[in-house]
Order: structure tokens, then C-alpha cells, then sequence
């Protein structure tokens, strides 16, 4: 494997769909693409949930030949040790996904512990209005869902900033249509999203 060369022309699309890429992850994405310039071979990604950090993860390995510990809370930290120290001695990248960084992510072996607080990390943020706009349309795409511009440009300041938050409002559009079997316009948004609880009222917004 090249250790010099870096994959500066890295696609987004990877066979598990698109990492869709704005200015809440840009920095986390720049950061993997330039792996061979860590100042050690492994890095921490942290992130909201179904912010896409898993498939970037994936993306990754892929991309490098790396190694992915996701879920690196749950792994036997005996093992996350090793392959720590087994990076480092290959030069083989390896990108451990957590929830929380030390100390909230709290590791009780004293040699992990140390390597972990050591390794350079990385987070994806909550989403901004332009990435939430882009991730409606990209999903409600993936079900073969076509939404006018007029839907996404209400819904972005109405429900809650947060990636579970567009799985949900995609996921309830979704059942609506299979139900109504009709073209989704904003009245019927408006009033499916409303019934579910997924739409902040004004007040709500103020």
C-alpha cells in the first residue's frame, strides 16, 4: 500500500450511497482523506446519530485499505489496545467511531486510555439549514420520493436540527405516500408531519 500518495480525488459516492458533503462535516471528511499526514496512523470520528459517520467510516476503508472499529465503545478495549499498537507498527490506518471522547467515553484500561487521549480527534456536527435541505431531498430520492423545492424550504426551519430528526420526517412521508399512493404537495407535508408531532409551531420556533 502507497503511504505517500494521498487520495486527494476520493468520490463521495461509494456503493452504500453518498456521503453528502457540508460545512457540519467537511472537516471530519478533509481529515480521512488525508490520512497518510496523521501525525499517528489512527484517528477518533465522534457524531449525532445517523449523521453518516458509519458509512464515512466505511467509505474509508475502502479508500485506504484501513482498519474500523464502529460502535468502539463496545469492543473489548484488551482488543482496541492491540490493534491501536498494531497500527502504529504496520503504518495500517485505523479510525475508531465512538459516541463521546474521553473522559465521557470512559476507558478503564490505563494503556488505552493513554494511546486514545493521544489520537487526534474529529467530529461531525449537528446539521446546518443547507445540509438538512440537501439530506430531505437526497433520502426521499432514495425511495424514489420527489418533493418540490417549496416542501423542503418548510420544512427545514420547522423540524427539529438534528440527522434522526430527517430520518424521521423521510421515513413518515414515506408511509403517507405508500398510503395515499397520490403526489406528496405541501398541504399534505404540512399536515402528515403536523399529526406526527414532527413540525415546530411558531411559537415553538420563537
Amino acid at each position: 500500500m502507497n503511504q505517500i500518495a494521498l487520495p486527494l480525488d476520493w468520490p463521495v459516492a461509494d456503493g452504500n450511497g453518498d456521503f453528502l458533503i457540508g460545512e457540519p462535516n467537511r472537516l471530519a471528511f478533509e481529515h480521512l482523506k488525508r490520512w497518510s499526514l496523521w501525525p499517528v496512523p489512527v484517528s477518533l470520528l465522534t457524531g449525532p446519530r445517523k449523521s453518516g459517520r458509519s458509512l464515512l467510516g466505511r467509505i474509508f476503508v475502502r479508500k485506504t485499505g484501513g482498519r474500523l472499529f464502529d460502535d468502539a465503545e463496545r469492543h473489548d478495549e484488551e482488543r482496541l489496545f492491540h490493534a491501536w499498537n498494531e497500527a502504529q507498527a504496520m503504518r495500517r490506518p485505523l479510525l475508531l467511531i465512538a459516541h463521546q471522547v474521553p473522559p465521557a467515553w470512559d476507558i478503564k484500561l490505563p494503556d488505552l486510555r493513554s494511546r486514545i487521549t493521544a489520537t487526534p480527534q474529529i467530529r461531525i456536527d449537528d446539521p446546518d439549514d443547507i445540509l438538512l435541505a440537501q439530506l430531505i431531498t437526497k433520502l426521499l430520492g432514495d425511495r424514489g420520493l420527489v418533493v418540490s423545492p417549496d416542501v423542503t424550504e418548510f420544512l427545514v426551519p420547522r423540524i427539529e436540527r438534528s440527522y434522526l430528526a430527517v430520518q424521521q420526517v423521510v421515513d413518515v412521508i414515506d408511509r403517507a405516500m405508500l398510503s395515499s399512493r397520490g403526489k406528496m404537495g405541501l398541504a399534505t407535508v404540512r399536515r402528515t408531519l403536523t399529526e406526527a408531532g414532527l413540525i415546530r409551531t411558531a411559537k415553538q420556533r420563537a
